[in-house]
Order: structure tokens, then C-alpha cells, then sequence
């Protein structure tokens, strides 16, 4: 039997059962094969795309396009997670209308199971259009990197106690608008754990301390893999980054040595020949080939 997908009815049923909720953000096939393999319950192909593969600087370039393709493949690699797909800037805040038709196509053409918004009570009319033509919302508060600009760059959000008030606000209307969970990201600890303990969804954090339903990382951190800058948030559980670096200068290495290829990555048309060195291999094939 094929394994059992996971839905957005496991997800709030996890935090029924006080079950913590690990979930892992991934662009590609591999990525989320290896994560599915692992028993992850959730995908997040984040519009951090942008910055972690694409090299850009924020998600802001991000298109429809980009999403769709990497959802496509992430749903290809997992039999089991539930994938979320989020919506690129501009994709959602004008109108809802064209929210309905782009998160549409990260179902229909993505495949992802449900979709990401950024905002709190300013987007709430938007999730709860989406929840009404039957599209699963995951809500994001906090931190809004598709709002970099306006808020100043990437910083701590809901310090001070308006700023507490305004985002227990936009969590609460998340909520009621429909969104099945809602990921908090780089807030006050203390802050977070009062907005889960409120919450009946799921509170997925980042940045946002223990007491969260789950935790959401960027695999590329957790591997060592983030090559401009380790957020202080994430935990590397691997350095791949030192493994792929090491890996690529021993192979160059034995490309200028001549001990790669071997006759084990070769093909002849008789018997592999003794090896002279890369010099004295190169002639011996040369004059069988004449």
C-alpha cells in the first residue's frame, strides 16, 4: 500500500494531541525525498527561493512561475508530506480574485496541497476567499520577508507592547478567516507562546523560541549550505557545504593527475589496457584506435 498522505486535518490534529510539528523547507526533487523519507509531516517550498537558490537578495523577484515549477518537483520527491506552496509577491494582494486564480495554479499546476500567505488582518479577506473555494491557507505573521522594505529590513517584530497587541490581532484573524495554521516568524519567545497558547490552529515558529505547536527551518541552513549568511535562528545539524567543497577539489585533483577517469568509469572496445599513467593510457587507446 502507498503511505498515507498527511493533510491539514493531521496537522490540527497533532496539536490536538500536543504533538510537535516538524516541518522543512525544500525547493527541489532530492530535497524532498530526503525529507519525506525522514517522516517530516510537512514541505514548505518557500519563496525563500529566491534568496537561498537564486541568489537574489530578498523574495521580492519571485515569480508565479518560479513557485509552480518548484512546487512540481517537491511534490514529485514526496509520497507522504503534506506541500505547502507559497504565494509570491504581488500573486495575492490585489485583489482576490487573481489570489484564487494564482493559488489555483500552485494546485492545479504545482500540485502543492494548500498555500501561503503573508499578512495578518489587512490579507484575512483574502484567506477567507480562499478557504471558501476550498484552497487550505497557511497564514504567516511576524516577520513578512515580502514586506522587507516597508518594515526595514529583517528584524524582530512585536517588542513593544502595541506591536505584541497589533500581531495577536493578526494571528486571531488569520484564524477566523480560515487558515488551517499559521507560521510565526522571528517574534518574542514570550510573545509566541501566548499567540499559540490563544490559537486553536497550529502555530508553526521561526525564530519565535520552544513553545510553538512546531518549528519550520530552511534545509540549506540545516545543512551547512547557506552560503551569505546564517540566521541566528537556525541550528546546523551537518557542514555538506565543507563535503561538496572538499568533494569538488579532490576530483579536480584527479582530473589534473589523470586518476580520474578510471577504466571502472571507462568503456573499451575489448579488454581494459594497463595503465601507463594518463600519458601512456592516452597513446595506448590512440593506437587502438587507429
Amino acid at each position: 500500500m502507498p503511505p498515507r498522505r498527511v493533510t491539514t486535518s493531521t496537522i490540527r490534529s497533532m496539536k490536538r494531541r500536543g504533538e510537535r510539528i516538524p516541518m522543512i523547507t525544500a525547493y527541489d526533487y532530492p530535497s524532498a525525498r530526503f525529507a519525506d523519507e525522514a517522516g517530516i509531516p510537512m514541505i514548505l517550498v518557500g519563496d525563500s527561493i529566491g534568496n537561498v537558490v537564486f541568489g537574489y537578495d530578498s523574495t521580492i523577484p519571485v515569480t508565479m512561475e518560479d513557485m509552480i515549477r518548484a512546487a512540481a518537483s517537491v511534490v514529485r520527491g514526496a509520497n507522504r508530506s503534506l506541500i505547502v506552496a507559497d504565494m509570491p509577491f504581488m500573486s495575492y494582494q490585489t485583489d482576490a480574485g487573481t489570489a484564487i486564480r494564482n493559488a489555483g495554479r500552485l494546485l492545479q499546476e504545482g500540485g502543492a496541497h494548500a498555500v501561503k500567505l503573508e499578512g495578518g488582518r489587512t490579507i484575512a479577506p483574502v484567506i477567507q476567499q480562499l478557504s471558501d473555494a476550498g484552497i487550505p491557507v497557511m497564514g504567516h505573521v511576524g516577520l513578512t520577508p515580502q514586506s522587507v522594505h516597508s518594515i526595514g529590513g529583517y528584524r524582530v517584530q512585536g517588542r513593544s507592547q502595541k506591536g505584541a497587541d497589533a500581531l495577536m490581532q493578526d494571528a486571531l484573524a488569520v484564524e477566523e478567516a480560515g487558515a488551517f495554521a499559521i507560521v510565526l516568524e522571528l517574534i518574542p519567545a514570550e510573545l509566541a507562546a501566548e499567540v499559540t497558547r490563544r490559537l486553536r490552529i497550529p502555530a508553526i515558529g521561526i525564530g519565535a523560541g520552544v513553545n510553538c505547536d512546531g518549528q519550520v527551518q530552511v534545509l540549506h541552513d540545516m545543512l551547512g549550505l547557506a552560503l551569505d549568511h546564517k540566521p541566528r535562528h537556525a541550528r546546523q545539524y551537518a557542514d555538506a557545504g565543507a563535503l561538496i567543497r572538499q568533494a569538488i577539489a579532490n576530483y579536480a585533483s584527479d582530473v589534473q593527475t589523470g586518476a580520474f577517469p578510471g577504466d571502472e568509469e571507462s568503456f573499451f572496445s575489448s579488454g581494459p589496457p594497463v595503465r601507463e599513467g594518463a600519458a601512456g593510457q592516452a597513446a595506448s587507446l590512440s593506437e587502438r584506435c587507429a
